[in-house]
């Protein structure tokens, strides 16, 4: 059984995954009064459209880090990477792609998963980032599996444990998983409305960075 104080953020969860999946893959979205909108899949163009000059992105790895950027995150191992800087970073912040937000997303689905009721182990070195569209919305569509089905597996008295999610780069070890949930929603609806008003942008100006 889902406990009662996990059902609300739960339902929230799936709107918000739902509707930002439609999004990327169409055929057809919600354009929020209850009437549907036809869209098509997210092209490669679209997923590495930089809208101004020096945005961070997702690049080849043999290509290096982006502008103001020091290293790429991601699978070693992997062809590509994602702009980044340690603390503090740069700013003021840098205008960030739809890639490096479907990546960041994904990536951080993926690990909150793993540090909940996975190994307690993964890491970003451990995460492939993907180099074009179709990996991208798969990947971000396996984070969000992992993290729903990380969630089932909770309980009342997990909602009130603190550090049940060991998750690295957050403040998962000192707050209630309850707080945890209500934070991976929260990543989930801004990032989903970004990426979503980059689509629109990207249609609305034919791919042309903004001047």
């Amino acid at each position: 059984m889902i406990p009662p104080r996990l059902a609300s953020p739960l339902d929230q969860f799936d709107f918000a995954r739902g509707r930002l999946a439609a999004r990327l893959t169409g055929p057809v979205m919600d354009s929020g009064d209850g009437s549907e909108t036809a869209v098509g899949p997210l092209t490669d163009a679209e997923y590495f459209w930089e809208p101004v000059p020096r945005c961070w992105s997702v690049r080849r790895r043999t290509d290096g880090p982006g502008a103001r950027a020091e290293s790429l995150a991601g699978a070693r191992a992997g062809a590509w990477g994602r702009d980044a800087a340690p603390y503090p970073h740069p700013w003021p912040p840098p205008f960030t792609t739809l890639a490096w937000r479907l990546s960041h997303l994904a990536e951080m689905l993926a690990l909150r998963a793993d540090h909940t009721a996975g190994s307690h182990a993964l890491t970003r070195d451990d995460i492939p980032v993907p180099g074009d569209a179709a990996e991208a919305v798969a990947a971000f569509d396996a984070g969000a599996a992992a993290w729903r089905r990380a969630l089932l597996g909770t309980d009342e008295a997990d909602l009130d444990t603190v550090g049940r999610c060991t998750y690295p780069h957050g403040s998962d070890a000192e707050e209630p998983f309850l707080d945890i949930v209500w934070w991976v929603n929260q990543e989930l609806l801004h990032h989903g409305a970004e990426i979503a008003l980059l689509r629109d942008l990207y249609r609305a100006s034919g791919g042309r960075a903004v001047r």
